[in-house]
């Protein structure tokens, strides 16, 4: 198998993933496909179907077509290797197979999926499968997906289906309560990015939302015959502030590390060209935890023993000298730059659709969301703002007309052109001094009506901190520019609005 260290199983069912639906699951049932335990051949079972088998079984297809089964992802993510395998399959496992991916809701069932409403995607075209055998597959696509669909040919059984990538949560959901959150979860991005010895237990075990099962399901070492100590560093989801940490031994009695301390570091993810998981090497690691006694089968909660203040995007668990951890958490609250991270690396890894309708909260006009949707992704959120001045400054004057029918007119809740919630919701904000003063909405109706003869479209204006009336005086002010002076003003309060909405987007 060839998964790295950092990636974890995306439809793993212990994460919520589920097989929504097949065609045809007549020999062995579709719910097999995601269990996570090894595939197992017991020679003399049956059932009243046939052979019993451990895995995903389809019967002989006597028509035209192929069979396929539907996953919901346990973690919406970044797909890089898929893994089909066929143990014990091997004069009925199908010849070849392909995979679609798509971003759909959550609750989505089989009608909704397989409805012309939802935009499947190939993202592993149709390739031979060999029987009895992991058959790995690298998938080349940077997209976000949250469903998977499994085309195999023309039948035929499969054991289980392994989804290795990088969990992409939903970054403007989980952030908007403030709340802390725990950094290290494979839930938020987490991974591991290195680690001295995985020999009995994988380090990214430590990392899952859920309590372990028993002793295997957590990092382990081998026995340390020499000087030293063992240690996993890792990512966090993105850079927070932590606040509380926990290291728990469960199920480690007679194997458990005598001691931990935990380090720190923060790693630019673009300094120097270099990622960030790459320049750990060279990082400056600052101590949050000092070498502490463990004790066996055992939650150690640490919060003021931690340093006063540690900011990381990396954190290093040192264990000594040996032995075994079971889950290790890192709670804290992201970062300005933390945030913005987060909502940059979410908004990059959208699907066309996905990216253009959130690009539509903050500037209506097409022009401007075909360019930003076809300059990602953005690494900083410079990029980004950069990225829309460029878009504005490219802009012909119908351009600029078509941009400023998506907003509503000043005192007025609805554009000319259709908005999103999250637009108009940005809108009403932006007015909250103007819709609260209705004394003066006749006034600023006929202004208005005023600006729209004159000029040709509504009076645009960056409203956030105005009153109402200052922004009739300004309106006033501006009905005696002439047409293009005023073109020039209209279209630099729009890019301010653009900004202001940008900044709000990434955090």
């Amino acid at each position: 198998m060839t998964e790295t260290i950092h990636l974890v199983d995306l439809a793993s069912s212990r994460l919520g993933g589920v097989v929504v639906a097949a065609n045809d699951d007549f020999f062995a049932p579709k719910e097999n496909l995601l269990k996570p335990e090894t595939p197992v051949f017991i020679p003399d079972k049956y059932t009243d179907r046939g052979k019993w088998m451990d895995g995903w079984e389809t019967r002989r297809r006597r028509t035209p077509g192929h069979d396929w089964a539907l996953v919901r992802l346990g973690l919406a993510g970044i797909v890089r290797t898929v893994v089909v395998n066929t143990a014990f399959f091997r004069g009925n496992y199908p010849s070849h197979c392909s995979i679609d991916a798509c971003v759909a809701p959550g609750g989505a069932d089989e009608s909704q999926l397989t409805s012309d409403a939802t935009i499947w995607r190939p993202v592993h075209d149709r390739s031979e499968l060999r029987g009895d055998e992991e058959n790995t597959f690298t998938i080349d696509d940077r997209r976000r997906y949250t469903h998977l669909r499994l085309n195999i040919y023309p039948d035929g059984g499969v054991a289980r289906l392994r989804v290795f990538g990088e969990a992409v949560p939903d970054w403007r959901a989980l952030l908007a309560g403030g709340a802390e959150i725990d950094l290290a979860s494979v839930a938020h991005g987490a991974h591991v990015v290195d680690s001295s010895d995985r020999f009995f237990g994988e380090p990214r075990n430590m990392l899952m939302p859920y309590r372990a099962a028993n002793m295997g399901d957590g990092w382990e070492t081998r026995r340390r015959r020499g000087p030293g100590y063992d240690w996993t560093i890792v990512r966090l989801g993105t850079e927070g502030e932590i606040r509380r940490v926990e290291v728990d031994t469960a199920y480690f009695k007679g194997n458990y590390p005598e001691s931990c301390s935990i380090e720190s570091a923060v790693v630019d993810e673009t300094e120097g060209g270099v990622s960030a998981d790459a320049a750990v090497a060279v990082a400056e690691w600052v101590g949050v935890l000092e070498r502490t006694k463990l004790e066996p089968d055992h939650v150690h909660v640490f919060q003021r023993e931690l340093a006063a203040t540690a900011i990381a995007t990396h954190v290093r668990i040192n264990i000594f000298p040996d032995g075994g951890v079971s889950r290790f958490r890192v709670f804290g609250v992201p970062t300005m730059a933390g945030r913005r991270h987060a909502a940059l690396v979410q908004l990059d890894a959208m699907d066309e659709h996905e990216s253009r309708r959130t690009l539509a909260d903050c500037c209506g006009a097409p022009a401007w969301i075909d360019r930003m949707a076809a300059a990602r992704p953005f690494r900083r959120a410079e990029d980004l703002f950069a990225a829309s001045d460029a878009a504005f400054h490219a802009f012909t004057r119908d351009d600029w007309l078509e941009a400023f029918r998506h907003h509503p007119r000043i005192g007025e809740r609805q554009a000319e052109r259709a908005q999103s919630a999250a637009s108009q919701a940005w809108s009403a904000e932006e007015q909250a001094a103007v819709h609260e003063a209705a004394d003066e909405a006749a006034a600023l109706a006929a202004a208005n009506r005023a600006y729209e003869h004159r000029f040709g479209y509504g009076f645009i204006t960056f409203a956030t901190g105005k009153s109402l009336r200052q922004i009739l005086a300004e309106l006033r002010e501006r009905l005696a520019h002439e047409p293009p002076a005023e073109l020039k003003v209209a279209a630099g309060e729009l890019r301010r609005i653009t900004r202001h909405r940008l900044e709000k987007l990434v955090g």
